[in-house]
């Protein structure tokens, strides 16, 4: 009989990207998946390798709002039946939840019926959701060295395996890094982010602005910027006469990423591992208002390494930006450095390590 996992996953790129990698990890070693998450779920993952998707009912709730808390507990009862149900009917070997609320239900749901469950937890502090599920499934796996908030049975048993990233992404590992040539052209590439991206799409290409002349005249910047900010910052770096792609959305991003010098982006966990396997100097900006600062935590894996600077949005500012820029910018051996440091810390083959502990843990 052929092996089934289910991958259940919250609707965000940060949870269903790497889910995405193990899954096509598995998929290459025989097993079928079936992809696991809320009621939005044919709408957020056209692209994922699964013979078939279940979405469950499932809802999250504001601390200190007993109703809200009420309405999610019926939510997730009600989802965990639909997922026990499926279960039933398919036999799945093993269940691997990647966080976010909507995995909830098919987590308790294995739980229940005893069978093989894996969380991997993709920030170095763990989420709400895999904080309570994590103490009774049989195996954690984290993607960084530290996990904050962990309870301290689940933080002694996690197995850091990395953060697995796509394909393209991880074929970037094996490219050596090339720092800009005197007098040639600078590559900038500032990733965005489904949260706080507008603190970028608008302090970026103000930055870029003030940067000296000389500076300016050799950039070529390509940037991910939401749609109600592109038309300013068009105007900003048409006014600085700076070569740049400005766009929503890029989907060739791994080579966008190959080409660059130096990245700016935010600290997801997904950000800060690709960053790293690409090998790539980077300035991040921590979401400050992500919970528990858990962007913060993740930006210094590379920050310690010596791969990346962190800017915290309270100090951040077109001049403190620009100052950054115009000194990482000029020094081609310190960007070569930040790379290799970047490079140093990175886990390339998260995916395959992931379905390593997936297989054994489906084993018993």
């Amino acid at each position: 009989m052929r092996r089934i996992a289910v991958v259940a996953a919250g609707g965000t790129g940060g949870h269903l990207f790497p889910a995405q990698a193990l899954a096509e990890a598995l998929i290459a070693r025989g097993w079928g998946i079936v992809l696991a998450s809320d009621e939005r779920v044919a709408g957020l993952a056209q692209d994922f390798p699964a013979e078939r998707r279940i979405g469950l009912s499932a809802a999250t709730f504001r601390r200190g709002d007993p109703i809200g808390m009420l309405r999610a507990g019926f939510a997730v009862s009600r989802g965990v039946l639909q997922a026990r149900a499926v279960f039933r009917e398919i036999g799945p070997q093993v269940v691997v939840g990647f966080g976010g609320y909507p995995s909830a239900p098919a987590l308790v749901a294995a739980i229940l019926d005893r069978r093989p469950t894996v969380i991997h937890e993709q920030n170095a502090v763990m989420g709400r959701a895999n904080r309570v599920l994590a103490p009774h499934v049989r195996t954690v796996a984290c993607a960084f060295p530290t996990l904050k908030k962990a309870p301290g049975k689940v933080a002694g048993r996690a197995q850091v395996v990395g953060n697995p990233v796509r394909p393209p992404i991880r074929a970037l590992f094996d490219l050596p890094y090339m720092p800009p040539e005197p007098n040639g052209p600078v590559r900038l590439l500032v990733t965005g982010g489904s949260q706080g991206a507008r603190l970028l799409s608008e302090l970026v290409p103000e930055a870029i602005k003030a940067l000296p002349e000389d500076l300016r005249k050799r950039l070529q910047i390509v940037q991910q910027t939401r749609a109600e900010s592109m038309n300013t910052a068009r105007r900003a770096y048409r006014d600085a006469l700076v070569d740049a792609e400005i766009a929503p959305f890029f989907r060739d991003i791994a080579s966008r990423l190959r080409d660059a010098h130096l990245v700016i982006g935010r600290s997801g966990a997904g950000t800060v591992c690709e960053f790293a396997v690409a090998g790539k100097p980077a300035i991040l900006v921590p979401l400050a208002i992500a919970l528990d600062d858990d962007q913060g935590q993740n930006a210094k894996l590379l920050a310690d390494a010596g791969g990346a600077e962190i800017a915290r949005e309270a100090q951040l500012t077109v001049e403190s930006l620009a100052s950054a820029l115009t000194v990482l910018l000029n020094n081609p051996a310190r960007l070569a450095r930040m790379a290799a440091a970047s490079r140093s810390v990175a886990i390339p083959d998260a995916a395959e390590r992931l379905a390593d502990v997936v297989e054994r843990t489906a084993a018993g």
